[in-house]
């Protein structure tokens, strides 16, 4: 039989510790990630790290070193359509970054079990857990503290409320009026309410501007007799 000629006890120990190890690293990244309820939870993480682990030692197995090289470019690349998968796009949030982010790293992690290199996979995993779990806290303490407009980069939204009949004349006011104060418009929604009104909301192209020259465009505007509500927001990325 063919399995008896290509069957190596030593060489098949050494994969098992490559599998089993890549197998408990990739779940003890996963572990958070399902305590946290996020998609790729347990499961996901360990299956990545261990698929990364036996493509890699099947490819140093067969060919060396160097191909081996060439299948981990190939699972670096790879794992981008699975990380993909868990980033989801909720109006103007996007959920699932560090997530697709940690399925990367798990994939880092039983590469380096796949070679073989089991103190750097097993220090790699450490800090992938240590990223996910000892910098939330500053994260939080970060979101908490207040900035000014001027100095954060975000996603801008004016907002004005009317009548239908005057919405494409608004329409057209509104654009000019903030291309006048170097405010460029990316795109403007209309929004029908149920109380007969209409909501435009208009979002900038700046990703980054003064509150002092919002609230003074949003004073003109609410001016107008034809003008019900003006507003202006702010939306950050997490």
């Amino acid at each position: 039989m063919h399995f008896l000629q290509t069957f190596h006890s030593a060489a098949y120990l050494d994969t098992l510790v490559s599998y089993t190890l890549a197998l408990l690293l990739g779940a003890a990244i996963g572990a958070e990630r399902q305590f946290r309820q996020r998609t790729a939870g347990l499961r996901t993480n360990a299956l990545v790290a261990l698929g990364a682990a036996a493509f890699v030692d099947l490819a140093q197995r067969l060919a060396g070193d160097i191909e081996a090289v060439r299948v981990i470019s190939y699972v670096v690349s790879g794992i981008g359509f699975l990380g993909a998968g868990v980033i989801m796009k909720e109006g103007m949030n996007v959920r699932g970054l560090n997530t697709a982010a940690t399925l990367w790293c798990s994939a880092a992690v039983g590469a380096c079990a796949g070679t073989d290199m089991a103190a750097e996979a097993a220090t790699l995993a450490i800090f992938v857990v240590a990223g996910n779990t000892l910098l939330r806290p500053v994260v939080n303490a970060i979101n908490r503290v207040p900035l000014a407009g001027g100095q954060v980069e975000a996603t801008y939204f004016v907002t004005l409320t009317t009548v239908p009949a005057e919405v494409d004349r608004l329409r057209d006011l509104l654009t000019d009026h903030l291309e006048l104060m170097r405010y460029p418009v990316a795109e403007i929604e209309t929004i029908e309410r149920p109380d007969d009104r209409i909501e435009m909301r208009a979002r900038l192209v700046s990703t980054a501007a003064l509150d002092a020259e919002l609230d003074s465009i949003i004073a003109h505007l609410a001016r107008r007799h034809d003008v019900q509500h003006a507003s202006w927001e702010l939306q950050t990325q997490d």
